[in-house]
């Protein structure tokens, strides 16, 4: 009987120690910029944007002259990351939403794809520091 209760209480220890653990920080304090192009209706659009904590902005100019500001929240996972977000856009484009995914293609590169409802369809190249 001693055994068991000897047993039992290091399973349950070991359960405890995995469930409270500290673990690897996911989030990185230092920003991760990148470079976006795309297109909407024929015209070019162009946007910059960083991501630090899983949270993003991104500055973009898209059809008619018209440019906004996106905040993008990211969901971090291993070598993939999607995000959704919200923004607004001048010369009556008015709210935008967007959503994407960014792809860790080296340690220090990543590429991604996503769509914004006024800039279209977009390809982003970025850096890790």
């Amino acid at each position: 009987m001693k055994r068991a209760v000897i047993t039992k209480t290091l399973i349950t220890s070991l359960g405890f120690l995995t469930l409270f653990a500290p673990s690897q920080a996911s989030a990185q304090l230092i920003p991760q910029p990148w470079v976006s192009i795309g297109g909407k209706d024929g015209d070019t659009t162009f946007a910059v944007g960083a991501r630090a904590l899983n949270l993003g902005v991104e500055l973009g100019s898209g059809p008619d002259g018209a440019t906004g500001v996106d905040v993008l929240k990211f969901l971090s996972l291993p070598v993939i990351s999607p995000y959704i977000g919200v923004g607004y856009y001048s010369e009556d484009k008015g709210v935008a939403v967007s959503g994407g995914v960014q792809v860790g293609a080296t340690d220090r590169f990543f590429v991604g794809a996503g769509y914004n409802s006024v800039r279209g369809l977009n390809g982003q190249l970025g850096i890790r520091f």
